[in-house]
């Protein structure tokens, strides 16, 4: 009786020193001034400090805001390069946008100080995310195709805007064939 009466005092004693060892845990203390010194050495950002060109941008949404201000700018203004498009939840290139990318090619190369952003588009259906994901692989297949074709890389960009900037806003098959697209926007020359 006395020997299991002392082994349970020694349970409890190396319960409690357990839970006394580990205790409470340590406050985390902030950066010392010399942990800010950054990667490039003692200099850290130097005496400059963040600059703007530095940082992403302040508002993501304010491009896209502008790009649907440009919208009606953009459309029916019939530009040198033609949106191509795409089956449902698909990126591959039909023959048809294999067709009119050889077109674009073929403006491109003879207009070399051309710069054009390439928009990739979906349609509704689909989560935001995945849109956005299926936008940029439509224009990345759209510029390298273009760049197989010869087109310098330098001239040409890319961005998915997803389902955002419809370029027809009913929900029927024909109307969202017209937003499975890649379009092509002159940003400069």
């Amino acid at each position: 009786m006395r020997s299991v009466c002392m082994r349970s005092w020694r349970i409890l004693g190396v319960f409690l020193l357990t839970l006394l060892v580990s205790g409470c845990p340590k406050q985390q203390q902030g950066p010392g001034d010399s942990d800010l010194s950054g990667p490039g050495g003692a200099g850290g950002l130097g005496s400059s400090g963040i600059q703007d060109r530095n940082l992403a941008a302040k508002d993501p949404g304010q491009r896209t805001r502008e790009r649907i201000e440009r919208e009606g700018a953009d459309r029916g203004a019939g530009g040198p390069l033609s949106d191509v498009y795409f089956d449902y939840d698909a990126f591959d290139l039909s023959t048809e946008a294999r067709n009119a990318l050889q077109s674009h090619a073929d403006w491109l190369k003879n207009n070399s100080g051309a710069k054009v952003e390439i928009e990739g588009h979906c349609d509704e259906r689909g989560t935001v995310e995945y849109n956005l994901a299926l936008g940029a692989k439509r224009a990345k297949a759209a510029r390298d195709y273009l760049v197989n074709l010869g087109v310098d890389a330098n001239q040409l960009s890319t961005i998915s805007y997803g389902e955002e900037l419809p370029a027809c806003k009913e929900s029927t098959e024909d109307c969202w064939q017209q937003n499975r697209r890649a379009h092509f926007l002159l940003v400069g020359r």
